[in-house]
């Protein structure tokens, strides 16, 4: 779509509210408060009501088992197939026709004008359809919202999940969870595809940003945003703030191997007839290692998080216990998918299908065939998936479904499996009771408490890695001479899944760029900005530039991959692991004529620059903060400390790719964990130890106390708050930590502030060179423990690092 100007403050919300009270005063009155809009049709057939299904009283296994029984072969179907509006949106009595279960909308796919008031409308406009048919059953609706409710204008925008994984704070992101779920369902939506829990391995893949990290411990304890999407309740998804959330893409989509001959082969070939080199391919592994690494996510998603559905993914896996070269496709693996998903781990809610996924299937008798093959729908639904994404094709998948069941080539009992989960989630989101949505919520989409959310989730997210003689944090009078492409342009520090598929550069979406941030936040600064640092540089203080990647998604954000023809012109840039040759010239020219130069990396993933970082005196990763800017801002001028810390390795080349926690040789740039940190680690430990209150009855909690009352002795610690005696204060603290092991009360942010204070000793060590040998692993293995619970094994890999 094309760039749209940003607009400021509340403006958009407030014609938006209008809007909503026109649409409610329009409503039929037998929707019971839903913003159906003039045009919907709203069922008036009680027929049902008396049924056992529709009485809210009853245990929802009964209610599934008696609308199961009612159900012909044919709406059973409809129920496990789901289409893209663009599909029906010319003709929504298809829906009705078709019986489907499902609508969704694909990246992009928005009603005109993209307003939260339309959306509810047009949710509506297919529920009222779906409800003309003989049971009533309601449809639900899906919608990619990865990093908040991308696909609306005007929705509060978060960090994509490597920028929350960098905060490593759980609670954050149980926070962003419940704001996003507020927001989708503000719009009438109560489904979302997300979070991705998957690993990312390698970030020539172009949805690594998509995942927390590369550890499958950081990436469980992040999970808690299907508690914010879902509610921790199972009671919580019928309200009008939660959504049912999916756990996607089982699994191993993140563990792909590279496929450099696709890459050779892509470099001759015009953008259109290239394929992607990692994305979509194969996870070639053992047995423990894909436990390991690529299923951990999801037993924690089932067991502890209860997620309610989960996406397949497009990838395969080939087991090299039975040697490689026979790779089973994810939508086609009855093995992992009903025996492991299913069986063991005990899965009882859905599968929907990713974007047409059983497509993909391999047909023998039809191998060049790219569509649908009775083979194919036969496959996907017999390995256990219960709902098919089919976006342009939902009736020929029901008519071969159809025929595959009269045949006996897919069982009854497979079906029913199937709708009886499906229906099971209806019930759970309360849509038999209330199917329409209500406008009454629209001004949840980029409210105020979202916008300050999201800001304080962009500064978390901020990883400092390098302050060589402190230049930061920022003085807010400086004079500062601000240059980059990225440093005012918003669609591209949101990336891509922003109001289309791949995203876009330029004003797309409402908010704050960086450069609106700094601004912001230090009104007093001198401010000459120049994106390619043409302007002269007039004796500023200090140099600010902000790099980076343009947006992109899955497939044309590999690194060898496709180039987005489709997409605007910055985006058509070759995807690379180093900075584009204009970003390299703008550092060059600005670290060359100011004596203090910082560098911000606004990207999906590390960014090679190892050859300048002798001229960059502070360096910054700051992912892709989303639609508040002043976020950013806020650690660079002091306003809030640098907490971050690096969700994946940052590679010293490009060769070193893949590179992660635990490898053998394994000498990154900056480790995994890697965070340098502002502010005085004392008064870090400090505020920790007041959290805990003065309720000290725990025996084991009091000792821990009384040495951390030792470590923070004021003989200890100079003056800038770091540490000077380090002999006392890791003893006392180690004594602290043995003790918190065994108290029973929730002393989290404790440990991690004890972890920070040996952590940044370390990295002191090695920014004064005179850290041991191998510290990269120390750091890296030392945060991998943290995550697992094993801060004492974290505390002595650190103190080791520290020398």
């Amino acid at each position: 779509m094309r760039s749209r100007s940003r607009v400021r403050g509340h403006r958009v919300r407030t014609a938006l509210i209008g809007v909503g009270a026109l649409v409610t005063s329009l409503l039929p009155a037998q929707a019971a408060g839903a913003a159906t809009g003039p045009t919907a049709t709203v069922t008036t057939d009680r027929s049902v009501h008396g049924l056992p299904y529709m009485d809210a009283r009853l245990p929802i296994e009964r209610r599934v088992a008696d609308l199961l029984g009612r159900m012909t072969l044919t709406e059973k179907i409809g129920q496990m197939t789901q289409a893209e509006r663009a599909a029906v949106d010319a003709d929504p009595t298809l829906v009705a026709q078709w019986q489907l279960g499902s609508v969704l909308s694909g990246g992009g796919s928005t009603p005109t004008p993209n307003t939260p008031a339309a959306w509810v409308e047009m949710v509506n406009k297919y529920q009222a359809q779906a409800l003309s048919t003989r049971l009533q059953i309601p449809m639900i609706y899906g919608i990619d919202a990865v990093h908040g409710h991308g696909n609306v204008l005007g929705a509060t925008i978060f960090p994509h999940n490597v920028g929350l994984g960098a905060t490593r704070d759980p609670a954050l992101a149980e926070k962003v969870g419940a704001a996003t779920a507020a927001e989708v369902r503000a719009t009438g939506i109560p489904w979302d595809f997300a979070p991705c829990v998957c690993v990312s391995r390698d970030e020539r893949w172009g949805r690594s940003y998509e995942s927390f990290g590369e550890d499958p411990a950081l990436v469980g304890r992040m999970e808690t945003v299907i508690d914010g999407l879902q509610g921790r309740s199972p009671r919580r998804l019928a309200s009008d703030d939660h959504v049912l959330a999916t756990a996607k893409h089982f699994a191993g989509d993140g563990d792909t191997q590279y496929d450099t001959t696709v890459a050779e082969a892509n470099k001759t070939k015009p953008w259109y007839d290239q394929k992607y080199p990692i994305d979509q391919g194969i996870t070639a592994t053992n047995r423990q290692d894909f436990n390991r690494i690529d299923l951990a996510s999801y037993v924690t998603a089932v067991k502890r998080h209860n997620v309610g559905s989960v996406m397949p993914s497009f990838s395969s896996v080939d087991w090299t216990e039975d040697g490689v070269g026979n790779p089973i496709k994810m939508h086609a693996d009855k093995d992992l998918i009903t025996g492991t998903l299913k069986g063991q781990l005990g899965f009882d809610g859905f599968l929907i299908s990713d974007w047409e996924g059983i497509h993909q299937i391999p047909d023998p008798a039809d191998p060049t065939n790219g569509g649908l093959t009775a083979y194919k729908v036969r496959a996907g639904v017999n390995a256990g998936t219960d709902m098919f994404m089919e976006p342009n094709t939902a009736k020929q998948f029901e008519d071969l479904l159809l025929a595959e069941v009269t045949a006996g080539r897919v069982s009854r009992a497979r079906i029913d499996d199937a709708v009886a989960r499906i229906l099971t989630a209806k019930f759970k989101l309360g849509l038999f009771e209330h199917p329409y949505a209500s406008a009454d919520n629209i001004d949840q989409v980029g409210s105020a408490q979202h916008r300050a959310l999201a800001r304080t989730a962009a500064a978390e997210s901020q990883v400092l890695l390098k302050n060589s003689g402190k230049v930061l944090p920022l003085r807010k009078n400086a004079k500062l001479y601000v240059a980059g492409r990225n440093a005012d342009d918003i669609g591209n520090q949101a990336g891509g899944w922003t109001i289309t598929w791949q995203g876009q550069s330029g004003d797309i979406i409402p908010g704050s760029t960086i450069l609106d941030g700094i601004k912001q936040v230090a009104p007093g600064a001198q401010v000459t900005y120049s994106a390619d640092a043409s302007a002269p540089t007039n004796g500023a203080d200090v140099g600010v530039v902000v790099v980076g990647e343009t947006p992109y998604a899955e497939g044309y954000g590999d690194v060898g991959g496709p180039e987005c023809g489709f997409c605007a012109t910055p985006q058509q840039e070759e995807k690379s692991l180093s900075l584009q040759a204009s970003d390299k010239a703008t550092i060059d020219k600005v670290c060359a004529a100011i004596s203090k130069c910082l560098v911000l990396v606004v990207s999906g993933r590390p960014q090679v620059l190892t050859d300048q970082l002798g001229e960059i005196d502070g360096l910054v990763a700051s992912w892709l903060p989303g639609s508040e800017g002043t976020g950013v801002a806020d650690v660079l001028f002091g306003k809030r400390p640098f907490t971050g810390r690096l969700p994946v390795s940052w590679p010293a080349a490009e060769s070193q790719v893949p590179i992660n926690v635990g490898d053998a040789n394994y000498r990154p740039l900056y480790p995994y964990g890697w965070g340098l940190r502002t502010g005085s680690a004392r008064d870090r430990l400090r505020a920790a130890l007041r959290g805990l209150g003065d309720d000290h009855r725990d025996r084991d909690l009091r000792a821990a106390v009384e040495h951390l009352d030792a470590a923070l002795t004021g003989r200890n610690w100079n003056p800038d708050g770091s540490v000077r005696d380090a002999g006392r204060v890791h003893g006392a603290l180690s004594a602290a930590l043995a003790s918190l092991g065994r108290s029973h009360r929730d002393t989290g942010a404790l440990v991690d502030a004890i972890l920070a204070v040996v952590r940044d000793r370390a990295q002191a060590a090695v920014v004064a060179g005179t850290a041991p040998q191998g510290w990269q692993s120390l750091i890296a293995d030392a945060d991998q423990a943290a995550q697992t619970g094993d801060a004492a094994k974290a505390f002595t890999l650190l103190r080791r690092a520290a020398g």
